[in-house]
């Protein structure tokens, strides 16, 4: 497709609603190649400007920003979190953003190409929100963060003037299916365990997967019965639903393939919605919302991990794909033994699985 095919193309299926990474894959192209193409747009409903790939210098300006809403997301769920962006800093390839509101573990990387976004929406009143949007080199969305009403918009358009790069973004390049990988030994299930039951921090948990070659779930299964055990899909409800009731306050994460969104506190609104046959479970909370697909859940496991404060427990949502969707853990900060209230909310989900229902508890 020419650019002006895909323009028009995505403003046609931007017109019927569709959002944007609908509409592009509505069309045969990666969102990122979309708003690629409206770079230099005149008269059209989307203008991109490309930004200068100095990831980190354009996260620590948007600080004078004030409040601005950071939107992670992957295939089945959307994380978004309004708040300022601070204390943001990386060593290498990976960063980090630890403001009160905030906060992401960011891996650089897989930061490809980003833009500055203006878009009239033709399907409702006024324009959607100005916002800075980045992609992997699958024109994957790994971040996006948008204007908010008490965003300094002065500020932010110093950032982007700041910011905004002079050569046009980089290609991108579409996915191919995964390469089939050779027969692997099984792995040492016992050696494996006791690697397991001898981890002092969360963060050991990957170089351990790493070092014995295996995957999330394929060692979920190697330890199951003893760390881990599978529960059944309402659980992710269950969790949220007596978590709001009680004030349990709660951590949730979810990943692209450049970031990892974390919120930390209560949850108040829950909000189960069906809509053309698909199941969204939300969290409409000021500062904080969550969109999940519950019909994608294919598996959920609950996860015990040593620690030197104790053990942390985790539950872990996964699609058909054996994708990881999001992770739930009780609010902590290291050196803190899990909160009490969060434990107490997952021994109901792993005695039955179902939600549990505080009001006839």
């Amino acid at each position: 497709m020419s650019i002006q095919d895909i323009r028009t193309a995505f403003q046609t299926a931007r017109s019927r609603g569709l959002r944007a990474r609908e509409a592009a894959e509505s069309i045969g192209v990666s969102e990122g190649a979309a708003i690629a193409a409206h770079q230099g747009a005149v008269n059209a409903p989307l203008h991109a400007a490309a930004l200068k790939p100095d990831w980190l210098g354009l996260l620590q300006s948007l600080e004078a920003c004030g409040p601005l809403m950071a939107l992670t997301r992957n295939e089945t769920v959307v994380h978004e979190k309004t708040g300022v962006y601070q204390k943001v800093s990386a060593s290498g390839h990976v960063g980090l953003a630890l403001g009160e509101h905030i906060d992401l573990r960011l891996f650089f990387h897989q930061w490809h190409a980003g833009f500055a976004v203006t878009e009239a929406l033709k399907s409702g009143p006024g324009t959607a929100p100005p916002s800075l949007q980045f992609f992997d080199r699958h024109g994957v969305a790994v971040h996006k963060i948008f204007v908010r009403e008490q965003t300094d918009l002065a500020a932010w358009l110093q950032v982007i003037a700041q910011h905004t790069d002079t050569q046009p973004a980089r290609d991108f390049v579409p996915r191919t299916a995964p390469a089939v990988a050779a027969p692997q030994p099984a792995p040492d299930a016992a050696a494996f365990a006791a690697a397991w039951g001898a981890m002092t921090d969360t963060h050991q948990f990957f170089p351990l997967l790493k070092q014995f070659g295996i995957e999330r779930q394929q060692g979920f299964h190697l330890v199951e019965g003893r760390y881990t055990h599978r529960v059944q899909t309402g659980a992710v409800r269950g969790l949220l639903m007596e978590a709001a009731f009680d004030g349990t306050p709660i951590m949730v994460f979810v990943g692209s393939p450049g970031c990892i969104q974390i919120h930390t506190g209560a949850v108040l609104r829950i909000e189960p919605m069906e809509t053309q046959g698909k199941t969204w479970l939300n969290v409409l909370d000021p500062g904080f919302n969550l969109h999940l697909r519950e019909d994608l859940i294919q598996d959920v496991w609950v996860v015990e991990k040593p620690t030197s404060d104790g053990v942390v427990t985790s539950v872990e949502a996964f699609d058909a794909q054996g994708e990881l969707m999001a992770m739930f853990f009780g609010a902590r900060k290291p050196g803190q033994s899990e909160l009490a209230a969060w434990r107490h909310i997952v021994s109901h989900l792993q005695a039955t699985g179902q939600p549990h229902d505080p009001v006839a508890a």
